[in-house]
């Protein structure tokens, strides 16, 4: 009765508070019912339709993000768009469903855990239920060390705090919290302090009513919970955190007894440390996000300090802004490899990074190495495998190494003093299965074969020569490694016969090595002198006759092929080279046509211009003499010019001449300019000569400061320009100190805006005939090796990847054209000679980027010299000797020399008019030549005939 009278009374209640509503509701629509009267209906309407409308929208895209997701569930953008439009459209449901499937497959960041986790506690109210939310903060505090969600995890535990064993839970917890995110610079003071006030809210609840003197069990939980406290504090303090001064206050306020003196030490060491990490967080708090680079100076500091504990928390903050890279990842993995070695933790990184960058291999690699390290089962191992399998590595040869990393770890399972055992039965279905794996799903997907040279073939063979004694085996194995085209390549057999050496007997070696004189293309000498090298140690008399033949005539034979190949190409470089005289030939003749016909039409016009003139001479000359013998101050050159306008037969047109001594005034500049352009008057010893730079280099001399200012203090930049202002390419350093100059000469080649800069030497040719520019060795280097073929994307960074496996490096160089873009050659130099065969054998015939590759020792060809003055050549006195300049053969090769020094000079015997030459030396040479008459012989003509006038 009570109790259906408690509910009739409950529903009575809530029909009253209906009605008031309605009441109210009514009350505030009575000035809008006018209004709304022809107008209510329609946008109700109007509003449902809209809203139906944008409701099958987001359904129809949630179905296509669905769908998409079941093509490629490894779409990460896609799962975040889909839980974006599921939470707008409420779909809890399918919304906790889509989560955690993106969560089986990424790390979720922060943002999105927090939502779910949000959402969660809101839906599970019930105590039941707290459970499965404690089991999604713990994955959630899994993928990243955040210290907001060890804060909303805190916080949510104390909820449950009145269930038996709540408080010990939620201090468990605040124990984890302060571990994982308390040296969080400048979030983990707010967990230190949540877990204070916490403890401060116990402590509330054991103190007794004023005026009540506590029992003897009650003092001990009040001494016991203070203590709790002052422990807090004192750990807080010793850590540097931000606002720490302000912790260290409410201490002393808080602390009955005061502050002990290794608090103060501890929080002043504290604070100390904080000194020295400030001017990172503020660079961090500057930079915009990821923030990579910041980090990374902050991580060698830290690294540097060598604090465990704070070199994690700041790889963890890293990771948490760069999850993408992969090389950051690798560097945390090795830290953690190499220094802390705490598995929990060790094993928990790495399944981080593989989960953040499954593409990359090295992840995977060291993953596998970490497990095997840390004692993990073999299913585990397995598993791990197979998902690295899954992954979707870039390229066919990671493929490769994660199968030689995972049968690595089968080999060393297998107990080898056994004849047979379950291990190595695995091993060797692995091996099989390894291949098929490469054949089938490989070469499939990448069109190309991840191991070309059969690396895990030979590991197997090896391992069944060595290990399991099974040489036939082996045999078998190598056998098929031949058939996949490695018999062509000498260091293939080599192997081989190592092999057998070891662990065959002689006729199986040398049964190899015949073959190997038969097949090889590459290095045949090579392999016939490591047969008769094993005849003479091995053989008998008929042995090495055999032996002798089959080397000689396989060597006539390839050297009978090198010729043609080198006649083939000769006859290429020669049809090249007649084709590229063609062009320029044909370039000339047109540029001299274009000239001829200007200079026609400029003789042209020249002429009228002057017959112009002597019309109006001969009509004023009357007044010449007249105005010449008024200005006896000037010589006859001077008058001409000044007064008549004349300057020689090459006056220009429309030539006004200037004021009496305007061009010795001229004259005196342009020797100032000469002298100062005068090798002699620069000091060389101190400057170098930049060329090769673009014409279109934007404020070239500031551009050459910065470049050049690190190899010494700079006196003058002087860049050339063109008459009309542009930019000409090149230009002079001059520095103070001629000690800069050997740095500033390192510097050759350097890339500027795509082009390489030359940078050599200021060096008057002429002076020094025998200078060189060309830098670069011409003869035989045996620790050089010269590669072709390339790929024009490669850079130097890859080659130089590609190449350090085979020795130390000394220095990689890629070969472009003056323009910067590259030939696809380069050479590099090793330490020594051994390093540099050791990568011709392993890398000639290899493919980089679908190129084929040849590499060789360095030996190019001889410079030309038989053009160069002093060289001796058949028929040198029989045919005139060309002498180019410093800077070689010109494009056009057009000569500079006038046609009247083309003309070959009469014998004196043959002049005829000597009389004449006699009378008019200045018109007439010795030889018999007409020479062009100067200015002051044009003057001359012009005084006399004005001296015959009346």
């Amino acid at each position: 009765m009570a109790a259906s009278s408690s509910a009739e009374q409950t529903q009575l209640q809530d029909m009253e508070d209906e009605d008031a509503g309605m009441e109210e509701r009514e009350m505030e629509s009575d000035g809008e019912e006018e209004e709304e009267e022809g107008m209510g209906v329609e946008n109700s309407d109007d509003e449902e339709d809209d809203s139906s409308e944008d409701e099958k929208e987001n359904e129809a895209e949630i179905q296509r993000l669905e769908e998409q997701l079941s093509i490629n569930a490894f779409d990460y953008n896609c799962h975040v768009d889909l839980i974006k439009l599921l939470k707008q459209e409420g779909e809890l449901v399918r919304l906790r469903k889509a989560r955690q499937k993106m969560s089986e497959l990424f790390p979720l960041t922060e943002e999105i855990w927090l939502d779910w986790l949000k959402d969660e506690i809101r839906l599970t109210e019930e105590e039941p239920n707290r459970e499965k939310v404690y089991e999604l903060f713990e994955k959630a505090i899994k993928d990243y060390i955040c210290p907001d969600i060890w804060l909303e995890y805190a916080q949510y535990s104390i909820g449950g705090m009145g269930s038996p064993g709540g408080i010990d839970k939620v201090r468990s917890i605040f124990e984890r919290a302060v571990t994982a995110v308390g040296l969080h610079m400048t979030k983990g003071q707010t967990v230190w302090e949540a877990y204070r006030e916490f403890e401060n809210a116990i402590l509330s609840t054991v103190q007794p009513p004023p005026g009540r003197i506590p029992s003897r069990e009650e003092q001990e939980l009040l001494k016991a919970q203070l203590e709790r406290i002052h422990t807090l504090f004192r750990r807080q303090l010793a850590v540097p955190l931000m606002d720490m001064e302000a912790t260290y206050a409410e201490y002393e306020e808080w602390s009955e007894q005061g502050v002990s003196e290794g608090v103060i030490h501890q929080y002043r060491k504290a604070l100390k440390q904080l000194e020295k990490c400030k001017p990172y967080e503020e660079s961090l708090m500057a930079a915009e996000p990821p923030k990579l680079a910041e980090y990374q100076s902050y991580l060698d500091f830290e690294l540097k300090e060598g604090d465990p504990a704070r070199v994690q928390i700041t790889f963890e903050r890293t990771m948490a802004e760069n999850c993408l890279v992969p090389d950051m990842w690798a560097k945390y993995n090795t830290y953690l490899d190499r220094q802390l070695k705490v598995r929990d933790m060790v094993l928990s990184t790495h399944e981080r990074a593989v989960r953040n960058c499954p593409w990359t291999m090295g992840l995977w690699k060291s993953y596998l190495l970490a497990l095997e390290r840390h004692g993990a089962d073999h299913h585990t191992v397995s598993d791990v495998f197979e998902k690295a399998l899954n992954a979707g590595f870039i390229q066919a040869t990671d493929y490769v190494e994660i199968w030689q990393a995972y049968l690595d770890y089968l080999r060393r399972r297998v107990d080898f003093s056994k004849e047979s055992s379950k291990e190595l039965e695995e091993l060797r279905g692995a091996f099989a299965r390894s291949l098929d794996y490469m054949k089938q799903d490989v070469e499939e997907r990448f069109g190309e074969s991840g191991d070309p040279s059969c690396l895990i073939m030979q590991i197997w063979a090896r391992i069944e020569a060595l290990h399991c004694k099974n040489i036939q085996k082996a045999r078998e194995l190598w056998d098929s490694i031949m058939t996949k085209g490695n018999a062509k390549f000498a260091n293939m057999w080599l192997e081989y016969y190592n092999l057998e050496r070891s662990y065959g007997d002689p006729v199986h070696c040398r049964k190899a090595l015949h073959r190997a004189v038969q097949c090889t293309s590459d290095y045949p000498e090579h392999v016939c002198e490591v047969l008769l090298t094993f005849e003479r140690v091995e053989g008998s008399l008929e042995d090495w006759d055999l032996a002798v033949q089959k080397t000689e005539t396989r060597l006539n034979r390839v050297n009978e092929q090198r010729a043609k190949v080198a006649e083939k190409e000769a006859n290429m470089v020669r049809q090249e080279e007649d084709r590229a005289d063609q062009r320029r030939k044909n370039r000339s003749d047109k540029k001299f046509q274009k000239k001829t016909q200007k200079g026609t039409r400029a003789g042209e016009k020249r002429k009228v211009e002057q017959d112009d003139y002597h019309n109006e001479w001969n009509e004023d000359s009357e007044q010449a003499p007249k105005r010449h013998r008024g200005n006896g101050d000037q010589t006859t050159d001077e008058y001409m010019e000044t007064e008549t306008g004349l300057f020689g037969k090459n006056a220009p047109p429309g030539y006004k001449p200037g004021p009496p001594g305007a061009k010795k005034a001229q004259q005196e500049a342009a020797a100032q300019r000469q002298n100062d352009d005068k090798p002699e008057l620069r000091n060389d010893n101190c400057s170098v000569f930049i060329s090769n730079l673009t014409y279109t280099l934007e404020e070239p001399e500031a551009k050459l400061r910065t470049l050049f200012e690190i190899c010494g203090p700079i006196k003058q930049i002087r860049p050339v320009f063109s008459n009309k202002g542009g930019f000409k390419g090149y230009g002079y350093v001059q520095f103070e100190s001629s000690v800069s100059v050997p740095e500033a000469l390192k510097l050759d080649r350097r890339e500027v805006e795509g082009r390489p800069m030359f940078v050599s030497p200021c060096v008057d040719k002429n002076k020094n005939p025998d200078f060189k520019v060309f830098k670069y060795n011409t003869s035989l280097e045996k620790q050089k090796i010269f590669i072709s073929g390339l790929p024009f994307s490669c850079t130097k960074e890859q080659l130089e990847e590609l190449c350090k496996s085979h020795g130390n490096i000394k220095e990689v160089r890629l070969v472009t054209y003056r323009s910067g873009k590259p030939k696809g050659l380069a050479y590099v130099d090793f330490g020594d000679e051994a390093h540099a065969s050791q990568a011709v054998l392993k890398m000639d015939g290899m493919e980089v980027e679908g190129n084929k590759i040849s590499v060789a020792i360095s030996n190019p060809p001889r410079r030309n010299v038989m053009d160069k003055p002093g060289s001796s050549r058949p028929g040198a006195d029989l045919m005139p000797r060309q002498v180019f300049g410093s800077r070689g053969r010109g494009r056009t090769q057009l000569s500079l020399l006038p046609r009247s020094l083309h003309r070959q000079s009469e014998p004196a015997g043959k002049v005829e008019n000597g009389t004449a030459a006699a009378q008019n030396p200045a018109t007439t040479s010795t030889a018999g030549e007409t020479k062009p008459l100067s200015n002051s012989d044009f003057a001359k003509m012009l005084l006399k005939n004005s001296a015959r006038l009346p």
